[in-house]
């Protein structure tokens, strides 16, 4: 990021809507909370100890697909340590509704039930069968390799086309064709007589491998069960604790909210894949319940890797219909979307209306017509990874632009030209269903295009071509669909939950603040950037607030963090929630000094009365004034707080351009990263660093995403890339130097002109990259190559061998 850009991000991103004057909000600010994330003082859920605490670890099918004959636990409840060995059978004898629900509907979805512990089949490897509870964690893994299971096997299917298009036994009777959903969006004929009417029409073949979830702690749950008080506390790793208590009292124990609390210590990373109600927490629950002690339950790396819900997995054909100037005329697609062997929270959601709708990207497409096949397969669930959806669907156009500009023999950076949005068309409702916020999206690309000299890079790659050296520069646009709100589209779209987001600012009576906020964090720096919003608009500074998260008994209903809302809907909340705050303490400022509200002025957290300097109270005196009492306004309760409930009226749409150069080795298919250049526009912008920070890893999941990872099932359904020694997540040393910079379009509906940024980079890296990548193959005749793409993917393609 240039100095340049940096001063006008925060010269513009300063207190767009209000009076504030902290002058916090767009300063780089370190993290307040990296300190004891660095010196090992941070709690995680398995740091956390009770006294008569006892661990359980679970027995899982080895299966892909079978019936359950027989289950015997008699030997490993006999074993020294066991206290109890339960199955799913004692599950459902114990009357708890036993549902692992969806939170997600579409129109004819077929939803078999998903239980705490499987009792007539398996559908996956991995599914949880029996739990054992021990004194000691060893005690609980040895007594697994004590019970007996005995199974009827089943033939399997892994693959989301297969699993529809085979004569296979069904995943769940229920679906006898596999088919979980079939669902369209879009006018197909419209987009018919677009295809007709085009000059040309170029198409792609591509599959989105599944992605596994790689946090630096693996899920974890610690249950206790109070009996005198029929409560239960459960710590967890959670990036939504409302919604997991929601989902544990009315589909799972059939407890009441308020008599569950849980708790979100440092969670360790999420990515999308703790935001998901498990069988495993709730199994863990359960236990504690049963036996009235405290029962701590904590994944191992295998563990995660067959349970944790997996991302992506899609079959796609793609089409884009073109004029020979260039002119987009239209877009259509099919997809099979890979679901798994069980729906999981928003499994359904991703790959409809998270998908779909972005398959416009940043261009005028007239028309566009998508159908995706939601498949059941005898996999781990899929559900939504960092860019769930967006990061797909961005995929697939980007991949069309980029094989429509060979079909025309047109640049692929002119052809993005001639059909981006124009700014004067904002709010742009695109044929995809989105009413795009605001955007310059042609000047984000020249940024990134400018920062390598793109037309000069161009020439550089003709004469290398001749020495035998290639080179491939990667383009990759974006827009995204951010905080997924408003609460009442997120309904009609079949949503279960609403898209607000809530929060608490408190003063105490010695002028320090407060912000209790809905949302979870799992390393986003919400306690820095929280505190920057708050002490902008109170004139403070970022030492005199405290951001607290994570506990639903402390915390008013929240829907917890995804979908990049957390600083737009979650900061928004706090925004305007500190705004009311100011404005009762300008009351009784204005109180107090005998004036009129009118006449004061608040900056540097002091309210003075115009043309009277002398005459000032600082908002912190106030806040002792307001938990006194003596003296306030006629009518005015004590106390200055205020809860806040934002829903806002429309998403926001994040965008950006992200530009690769790589060089490959076509004799080895070794692919070496020489640049990367990612310009991003997330509206106005709260911390620089924490921005710059969030880019560069989501640039590190997108390029692991496109160059070495992808889940593996053998013909048995089992999975092979179990461990992190098989699945590749690339090292810091196989990641380049990452240049970033930034355009700032606010989002004109945002109490503070935020978009987000949490999932930008991985949903411009991937198409980036691979863009990169056949763009230095293309003297090979290689217009496409999919993911990951391996040293031995890229010289089999060297060699005509696709």
């Amino acid at each position: 990021m240039s100095d340049a850009d940096t001063n006008e991000a925060t010269e513009s991103a300063t207190e767009p809507d209000g009076d504030g004057s902290g002058g916090t909000f767009g300063s780089a600010i370190k993290r307040g909370e990296d300190v004891p994330l660095l010196t090992g003082d941070g709690e995680y859920t398995d740091d956390i100890s009770l006294r008569g605490m006892t661990h359980l670890a679970i027995c899982r099918s080895d299966h892909a697909h079978a019936r359950i004959e027989s289950i015997d636990t008699s030997d490993a409840a006999a074993m020294d340590g066991v206290i109890a060995v339960y199955t799913g059978e004692d599950v459902v004898e114990s009357g708890v509704p036993n549902t692992i629900p969806t939170a997600w509907d579409l129109p004819g979805l077929v939803q078999p039930q998903y239980r705490m512990l499987a009792t007539d089949k398996v559908r996956y490897e991995g599914t949880g069968i029996a739990a054992v509870i021990a004194e000691t964690p060893h005690a609980a893994h040895d007594a697994l390799e004590r019970i007996t299971v005995e199974y009827e096997p089943l033939e399997h299917v892994t693959d989301p086309v297969e699993a529809v298009e085979r004569d296979v036994p069904p995943v769940h009777d229920e679906a006898a064709d596999n088919v979980a959903f079939d669902f369209e969006l879009g006018e197909v004929d419209a987009t018919d007589e677009a295809f007709a009417d085009a000059d040309r029409v170029a198409s792609v073949d591509l599959r989105q491998p599944r992605i596994i979830p790689n946090a630096m702690e693996p899920r974890a749950a610690l249950a206790d069960w109070e009996n005198a008080t029929g409560k239960l506390r459960l710590w967890m790793t959670s990036q939504n604790p409302h919604l997991h208590r929601m989902l544990l009292s009315a589909g799972t124990l059939g407890l009441p909210e308020n008599k569950i609390q849980v708790i979100a210590p440092e969670v360790g990373g999420g990515f999308g894949s703790k935001i998901y109600h498990y069988p495993d927490e709730a199994v863990t629950a359960w236990c504690s319940m049963q036996l009235g002690r405290p029962v701590k339950w904590q994944a191992t790396r295998s563990e995660s890797y067959l349970t944790d819900c997996h991302g992506r997995d899609h079959v796609t054909t793609g089409e884009i219909a073109l004029d020979d100037d260039g002119t987009i005329r239209g877009v259509r697609v099919e997809t099979h979307a890979g679901l798994g062997a069980q729906l999981s929270q928003f499994g359904t959601a991703t790959p409809s209306y998270l998908y779909t709708t972005v398959l416009s990207g940043q261009y005028t497409i007239p028309a566009i017509h998508c159908r995706v096949i939601g498949a059941f397969t005898n996999t781990t669930p899929v559900d939504a990874y960092r860019g769930a959806g967006r990061a797909e669907g961005i995929y697939v156009i980007e991949r069309l632009v980029d094989v429509g500009a060979r079909e025309l023999g047109i640049d692929p950076a002119e052809l993005r030209r001639r059909n981006l949005v124009p700014p004067d068309e904002f709010p742009y409702e695109s044929a995809a269903a989105l009413v795009y916020d605001s955007g310059e999206y042609e000047r984000a690309m020249d940024l990134a295009l400018d920062h390598i000299d793109y037309d000069e890079l161009r020439e550089r790659q003709r004469e290398l071509r001749d020495e035998d050296r290639y080179i491939g520069i990667g383009i990759g646009n974006f827009v995204e669909s951010a905080g997924l709100s408003p609460s009442g589209l997120a309904g009609d779209l079949g949503a279960q939950a609403g898209g607000w987001e809530s929060s608490i600012v408190r003063f105490d009576s010695t002028g320090s603040v407060t912000v209790l906020a809905g949302t979870a964090d799992q390393g986003q720096g919400h306690r820095t950037t929280y505190a920057q919003i708050a002490a902008e608009e109170l004139g403070l500074s970022v030492d005199d607030v405290d951001v607290v998260e994570g506990d639903t008994d402390r915390i008013p209903q929240g829907m917890g963090t995804y979908g990049s809302r957390s600083a737009s809907v979650g900061g928004g909340s706090i925004a305007r929630g500190a705004r009311e705050v100011r404005e009762k303490a300008r009351r009784i400022a204005a109180h107090q000094l005998e004036t009129s509200v009118d006449d004061l002025e608040f900056e540097d957290g002091e309210f003075r009365v115009t043309g009277a300097p002398d005459r000032s109270l600082h908002i912190q005196t106030i806040a002792h004034e307001a938990y006194l009492g003596h003296d306030l306004p006629e009518g005015m309760d004590p106390g200055l707080e205020e809860t806040n409930f934002y829903d806002p009226e429309n998403f926001t749409y994040p965008f950006g351009t992200h530009v690769a150069v790589v060089e490959v080795d076509p004799e080895t298919g070794e692919i070496e990263i020489e640049r990367y250049i990612a310009v991003d526009d997330c509206g106005e912008i709260i911390n620089p660093m924490i921005v710059e920070g969030q880019v560069h890893g989501g640039i590190a999941q997108g390029i692991g995403a496109a160059l070495y990872e992808g889940a593996v099932y053998d013909d048995n359904g089992h999975l092979q890339t179990r461990r992190m020694d098989e699945y590749a997540v690339p090292h810091s040393t196989q990641l380049p130097e990452f240049k970033t910079d930034n355009t700032v379009t606010p989002s004109p509906h945002n109490p503070i002109g935020v978009k987000g940024v949490g999932e930008s980079a991985t949903i411009a890296a991937t198409p980036t990259m691979v863009s990169a990548v056949v763009d230095a193959l293309e003297p090979f005749g290689v217009d496409h190559l999919d993911m990951p793409l391996t040293p031995e993917s890229v010289w089999r393609a060297t060699e005509g061998d696709q």
